[in-house]
């Protein structure tokens, strides 16, 4: 498999992508954490400003476990925000709340793409979660269609659609 070219045009450029993207998020998220907001207020006054100056005033926001966590949930109507960003008067923080909201920003006014990422987000986390295994099992016991099938399929939680 790994001697195999045609394995390695497919997967690698998906791989050092992915890679670089993450990388990309992580450091401007550490450049821009250090800088606080004007203002002083926190990712989640960020929030709640933009979410009432839209009537928005039913959207909950809560705090999350987790780092990069953030992320609407357009079934309960709740912003979540990892620790970092809820509490944090940074332009990281902001930015990323400010982000989220849009989120809700969407649902409120229907947006189609948000509805369809909203039905698809479960297969989605499970086949983010099964298939790097596949890959893996597929590499450790030679079969090709394995680690295809994993390699595939593999990727994140979407925060975006």
């Amino acid at each position: 498999m790994f001697e195999d070219s045609t394995f390695w045009l497919f997967v690698a450029p998906g791989l050092l992508l992915g890679l670089y993207a993450q990388a990309r998020i992580k450091a401007n998220y550490v450049r821009y954490s250090g800088v606080g907001t004007s203002s002083g207020i926190a990712g989640a006054q960020v929030a709640r400003a933009l979410l009432d100056a839209r009537g928005l005033h039913s959207v909950r926001i809560e705090a999350t476990p987790g780092m990069l966590s953030d992320h609407y949930d357009p079934q309960s109507k709740t912003l979540r925000l990892s620790p970092e960003v809820y509490y944090t008067p940074s332009l990281a923080a902001a930015g990323i709340a400010a982000h989220e909201t849009g989120h809700a920003l969407q649902d409120a006014a229907g947006y189609l793409p948000l509805k369809a990422r909203s039905l698809i987000v479960p297969a989605v986390q499970l086949s983010a979660k099964v298939a790097p295994w596949l890959f893996i099992a597929g590499v450790l016991l030679g079969a090709n269609s394995l680690a295809w099938l994993g390699s595939s399929y593999s990727g994140r939680r979407p925060s975006s659609p």
